[in-house]
């Protein structure tokens, strides 16, 4: 028997609405989840223009309501995390652990994304009477998801918040995962992390909890520069934006760094036109990691790899769901990495356009839509 429940579903063409959508019982190996708590994220309003329709929402946790019959390690009332990078555990790359990257289920990676976002079972959804794509196959802005059992992940303590465990999903992950299991920085080194918005709070909690000596966090908005003193940064510099590709800035950087730049830099804005500065900001034998997930096609000067430099692009910072999220839900608990603080602003279903405006501002590190 289907559920009716809200959901907020995109055009595709730029226009978002909330409205009643119908979610089928779980096939074999899927699903059910009543979501409590949901991320809102840029790749959210992204997904505004990815020309289909879709149920947004990526970051998600929530209860399970209902499971297929070839699922065995969560059941009903089970509280639970989801993960977009959804391995199969039986493809080149899943056989290698690169679960993150999956050849098969992956939205982002290319054989993945043929699948238009969706979800094998086609009828899971629907909308208006049509199947309709859930967004990176989970669609968390909605009362209740179904997805695949290999998504879910159960959550072992009773003291996580819902709303923490939603943004741990995707942000935080990916902000952590990039330090830890990317670029795997070494204790008493030099970061710098340009961009200090939610993921880029992440990337400087992780710097910390790898005992970095010097975090560096850079950004354009000096709101965003006093939470990630908060979070962790033990210098901030504020940008101009006129600055182009941040080398006025790295003069900065490596003046602090003892003048040869920092060991490794974190991009975490976004932004195509600062693709290479973190370049810019290392020394020779230095690590550069792009964490943003940008794709559009950008010059490099090709000097800035100058000598022996490494740019890394990882993905969901290498996320082994069943390693990694206890590993930052432990963290949350000893008090060595901050959820509750890095959550802005809460919000109901019906508020996600004040939400998509205050992330828009910068207002946010992190917006949180909460379900009854």
């Amino acid at each position: 028997m289907k559920i009716t429940c809200r959901a907020a579903i995109t055009d595709g063409k730029g226009q978002y609405f909330i409205d009643n959508i119908q979610v089928a019982e779980p096939a074999p190996d899927e699903v059910l989840v009543k979501i409590k708590a949901a991320g809102v994220c840029h790749t959210d309003y992204d997904s505004l223009n990815w020309n289909q329709p879709l149920v947004l929402g990526h970051e998600g946790a929530g209860i399970v309501y209902q499971v297929g019959p070839h699922v065995s390690h969560v059941k009903p009332d089970d509280p639970v995390l989801l993960n977009w990078a959804i391995p199969c555990m039986t493809c080149f790359q899943c056989k290698l652990e690169n679960y993150h990257i999956c050849e098969q289920n992956s939205p982002v990676t290319g054989q993945g994304h043929a699948s238009n976002l969706g979800h094998a079972h086609a009828a899971g959804c629907l909308w208006k009477g049509e199947s309709i794509a859930r967004s990176f196959h989970l669609g968390t802005l909605s009362e209740y998801t179904l997805v695949k059992a290999a998504a879910v992940t159960k959550i072992k303590t009773a003291t996580l918040p819902y709303e923490c465990a939603a943004i741990i999903g995707c942000g935080v992950m990916t902000g952590y995962g990039s330090v830890v299991n990317a670029a795997k920085v070494e204790a008493g080194c030099c970061v710098v992390v340009l961009g200090t918005g939610g993921v880029g709070l992440s990337v400087i909690q992780a710097a910390k909890i790898a005992k970095a000596g010097m975090i560096i966090g850079i950004d354009v908005n000096p709101r965003r520069l006093e939470m990630a003193k908060q979070f962790g940064a033990t210098h901030c510099l504020l940008a101009d934006a006129q600055d182009q590709g941040l080398l006025q800035m790295a003069q900065q950087v490596s003046q602090l760094c003892g003048g040869r730049g920092a060991d490794y830099a974190f991009e975490c804005t976004a932004r195509p036109e600062l693709g290479a500065a973190p370049l810019a900001m290392i020394r020779n034998a230095g690590t550069a990691i792009q964490v943003s997930g940008i794709e559009q096609e950008i010059p490099f000067d090709m000097n800035l790899f100058e000598w022996d430099k490494l740019y890394l692009n990882p993905l969901y910072g290498k996320c082994n769901p069943h390693r990694d999220f206890d590993r930052i839900i432990q963290h949350y608990q000893h008090g060595e990495l901050l959820l509750d603080e890095m959550i802005s602003a809460r919000y109901s279903l019906e508020n996600l356009p004040l939400a998509f405006d205050d992330m828009l501002k910068g207002k946010n590190a992190k917006g949180v839509i909460l379900f009854k």
